[in-house]
């Protein structure tokens, strides 16, 4: 178990919106490497996300900002809502690197994300860069030999590892058809985050919640 006081732990993504998964994979991972903080990065313009609508970043920073208020190991970093371009997760990395020596750096991640590694910006740099932990459902198994792994770099392997946390099932794009469809999503999403979504009318809301 790495040491709480040199371990920072990275979660990226949209959080369009955040929800209790990603909660969740950040706790998990915490406290199963001794992290002694997890920051939580909302990016600006995730490349592989091009065509999809994405709301402004400071609606999702702010929705992040209210799930993670009640846990003191969780922060959010405006880094890449900052940076000018695409957000790249090897910048974002080197970045921390830099401004935290001597920590060793835990980028948490789902198997999805696992699955496009191949596409991302400099993966022989990325793959040295940190740890990377792979969060997974209980029993779900990662075929290596799926062509989109297997011709990943070792180094990324060597500082691999995956943990499995309870099923939930639960997406953001899920939330957001559920939303414009005028469907509860309590309990999908801390009720901060619920509410803000129906304030702010987000994702196609009338406003006046579920029916």
């Amino acid at each position: 178990m790495a040491n709480t006081g040199s371990s920072l732990g990275l979660i990226g993504g949209t959080f369009n919106p955040i929800h209790n998964g990603h909660l969740l994979a950040a706790e998990y991972v915490r406290c199963e490497f001794g992290l002694g903080k997890v920051l939580f990065v909302p990016s600006a313009r995730p490349p592989h996300k091009e065509g999809v609508a994405i709301i402004p970043g400071e609606e999702r920073c702010s929705m992040v900002k209210l799930a993670i208020n009640d846990n003191p190991y969780f922060q959010v970093s405006t880094l890449e809502l900052e940076r000018p371009g695409p957000s790249y997760t090897v910048d974002t990395l080197a970045y921390y690197q830099e401004h935290y020596p001597g920590t060793t750096i835990y980028f948490i991640m789902g198997t999805d994300s696992l699955l496009l590694m191949e596409t991302w910006k400099d993966l022989e740099r990325l793959a040295c860069s940190g740890r990377f932990i792979v969060v997974t459902r209980p029993g779900y198994k990662v075929d290596l030999m799926q062509p989109s792994l297997v011709h990943l770099p070792a180094a990324l392997w060597e500082n691999l590892r995956f943990l499995e946390i309870p099923g939930f099932d639960i997406s953001s794009s899920d939330i957001r058809r559920r939303v414009a469809e005028g469907k509860s999503i309590k309990y999908l999403l801390p009720a901060q985050v619920e509410e803000y979504i129906y304030t702010r009318q987000l994702y196609s809301t009338k406003g006046d919640g579920p029916c």
